[in-house]
């Protein structure tokens, strides 16, 4: 019984032995199967269209605002912000070289069979059921025979092998067996590929984040307070990474992109910006740029000095410095703000491009946040369209910058402000935009300019609008002449008119045009006639307003007021002022500003990328084009030549041949063969019909199929 139990137990184990092994050897030929290899092929395929197509590495805001909240967030949990280094990408990566190196260690042995053995264990039969073959009965011995065999072959460039087999003698004849090394090649470029990707993966960045030791920094701080924790050392791996650097500043840092954050990458060496230049189309784009860098590395005896733009970069240790985009440096701005509260004050404002300021206006804070400076800003310009029609001319209307004013509770509101005055439809206007979102083009104030292209007589004009005294005496003035024009001669009516006007300026510098129309629809609602009286008022708004700015001509001239007269363009003037100090109410910023002077610093914006296993993917990429080349342009071609001797002292040829791809060019080279062998021997052969015959229906040779 024992012994019976014992029996069992050890078939018991042998059929788990046996079991285990198959599982192995399923799971084996699963990795090594074609259709697991194209399968993650095609995906990785995909996977890298999406990354190509995709902007990959931009910060979380722009894809927020490209996607909105639900695709982008589906694209977040997917990693295709950052393809290239997703999870899920290096896993398949990984996969890949799995699979398609068990491939190769399974197929070697039977390709290097295939390329070394030369088959020389045929017989008759097999090679009569070729469809190229030539019999010759000849009268020369065999050893005779088989050396032209052997020649005509080896002058063909077929390698040979002899082999001797009782009296027969078979010489195999082969040549083009590197298409099946390029079988091997492809698979092994395939591997090489995806190592070097792997290698460029940023695999080191993610084990570090994943154990811990690195923090991704999502606050917007100088480089020198940034945490340890968000730095990475200068021989971290591979990376691709941007940096910004003034002219004449210098760097050892450069910025990964890493979701919704950044870490900072240490740089072996530091680079100076020693002048950064753009030339520009006439439309005002950019045609070129270029920097003048120096590279400062301890390993180096001297500096590196480069000019880098566009498509030309400089590599260093590795590292490739691209000319990627370009900023503005940190321009250092003289300002004055006028003030918009009736004062006329004006205030000198000193600073630089990124910097926030603190302004007291009007006894409330606020933060000014200047943001950018523009040299040029290039326009079609409108007189060439007039006289030409040409819409290829352009003009520069000089220098602007951009800035942001946010009060107490944080709101903000963006503004752009020009530094000359700009010609628009034969007039000249100072143009200062507002919007408040990015989302939204620049509505602009149009200040017109004096005949001293200056904004003093506009902002003069504006700030008599905040005079009480100087709007009664404008308003008394303006609704007698109105009256007179009448007829009416009546002083309580004269007063009460008058202080309509006064309203009406009130409300005109707080809430503009809009909330004068709203304030008098309310005053003349219920009235007999209240377009007559609608009418009335707007007229004694626009004379009263014409007063002050014939009392300000008069002062600037230095008349009397009854001695003011006044132009074309001065009245033309006026009219764009009034439209103007209702705009002012709109603009949303109690001061504007105008650019005294700049000290113009631009910046470059360079991407600096480290790439150790590039070299391994060009290497890869190489014998990928070999491998193919090899299998798609050679050709395996066997031949055989049976020598058997006849007992008259003559000897009879068989000569056949294989090769399944390109079967016509091997009719033809098989046909000069024999040829060559008939005019050595001086017979001709015997070629039988041919019969198409599967080599897999005869035991002839057959080439091994993939």
């Amino acid at each position: 019984m024992a012994q019976s139990a014992a029996t069992i137990s050890t078939g018991q184990s042998r059929q788990r032995g046996q079991y285990r092994r198959s599982l192995g050897a399923i799971w084996l030929e699963f990795l090594g199967s074609m259709n697991l290899a194209i399968t993650l092929l095609v995906v990785v395929s995909i996977a890298s269209v999406i990354g190509t197509v995709l902007p990959q590495n931009n910060p979380y805001s722009e894809y927020l605002i490209q996607f909105g909240p639900f695709w982008f967030e589906v694209f977040r949990l997917l990693n295709l912000y950052d393809v290239y280094s997703a999870w899920w990408f290096l896993a398949i990566l990984g996969f890949l070289v799995l699979s398609t190196g068990v491939c190769v260690s399974r197929h070697i042995p039977g390709v290097w069979r295939e390329i070394t053995r030369y088959r020389t264990h045929v017989r008759e039969k097999s090679l009569l059921a070729l469809s190229q073959h030539r019999r010759w009965r000849t009268s020369v011995d065999a050893e005779s025979v088989e050396a032209v065999a052997e020649t005509a072959l080896q002058g063909y460039g077929f390698r040979t092998r002899r082999e001797a087999r009782g009296d027969t003698v078979v010489v195999a004849g082969m040549k083009g067996g590197a298409t099946r090394i390029g079988y091997v090649l492809t698979h092994v470029a395939v591997v090489v590929i995806a190592l070097g990707a792997l290698a460029d993966g940023n695999i080191n960045l993610k084990l570090r984040e994943l154990m811990g030791d690195l923090a991704v920094e999502t606050r917007d701080l100088p480089v020198s307070q940034v945490p340890a924790a968000s730095w990475l050392g200068p021989e971290s791996g591979s990376f691709r990474g941007n940096v910004t650097i003034p002219e004449e500043s210098n760097s050892g840092v450069v910025f990964l992109q890493v979701r919704d954050g950044y870490v900072v990458q240490q740089l072996p060496f530091e680079i100076y910006v020693e002048d950064f230049r753009i030339d520009h189309y006439p439309n005002g784009m950019p045609s070129s740029y270029e920097s003048d860098l120096v590279i400062h590395d301890p390993a180096l005896e001297e500096p590196i000095r480069q000019t880098i733009s566009v498509n030309h970069p400089l590599t260093h240790r590795g590292h490739t410095i691209y000319q990627a985009s370009f900023t503005d440096g940190g321009t250092a701005l003289e300002l004055t703000g006028h003030l918009l509260d009736g004062s006329g004050q004006t205030m000198p404002i000193t600073g630089r491009v990124f910097e926030n300021l603190r302004l007291q206006l009007g006894g409330l804070q606020r933060t000014m946040e200047i943001d950018d400076f523009q040299l040029f800003n290039v326009d079609r310009d409108p007189r060439a369209v007039e006289r030409t029609g040409s819409r290829d001319e352009f003009r520069n209307v000089g220098p602007s910058f951009n800035f942001t004013m946010r009060d107490e509770a944080g709101q903000a509101r963006e503004f752009h402000t020009y530094m000359a005055p700009v010609e628009i439809e034969d007039r000249w206007y100072y143009l200062h935009g507002m919007r408040e979102s990015a989302s939204e083009p620049f509505r602009y104030l149009h200040i017109p300019a004096d005949a001293n292209a200056s904004m003093e007589t506009f902002m003069a004009f504006h700030a008599a609008l905040h005079d009480r005294a100087r709007v009664e005496r404008a308003a008394r003035r303006a609704a007698d002449v109105l009256l007179a024009q009448m007829g009416v001669a009546n002083p309580e009516l004269g007063a009460r008119v008058a202080g309509t006007a006064n309203d009406m300026i009130a409300t005109l510098v707080e809430g503009g045009f809009g909330a004068v129309n709203a304030q008098l629809e309310a005053r003349v609602a219920g009235s007999n006639r209240p377009e007559m009286l609608l009418e009335f008022s707007r007229s004694v708004l626009q004379r009263t307003m014409f007063e002050i700015y014939r009392e300000q001509l008069a002062a600037r001239q230095g008349v009397e007021l009854s001695m003011v007269q006044t132009d074309a363009d001065q009245r033309a003037f006026f009219e764009e002022a009034m439209n103007a100090v209702s705009a002012v109410a709109e603009y949303g910023s109690p001061i504007i500003f105008e650019i005294d002077h700049f000290n113009h610093r631009e910046a470059t914006g360079l991407q600096i990328t480290r790439a150790p296993g590039k070299n391994v993917v060009y290497a890869g990429s190489a014998v990928l084009v070999l491998g193919i080349f090899l299998l798609f342009y050679v050709s395996h071609r066997r031949i055989w030549a049976m020598v058997t001797p006849r007992e008259d002292g003559g000897s009879d040829l068989l000569m056949a041949g294989i090769n399944q791809r390109r079967p016509e060019e091997f009719e033809a080279e098989f046909a000069d063969l024999a040829e060559a062998v008939e005019n050595q021997l001086g017979v001709t052969g015997d070629m039988p019909g041919r019969r198409r015959k599967d080599a897999s229906d005869s035991a002839g040779p057959t080439e091994q199929t993939d």
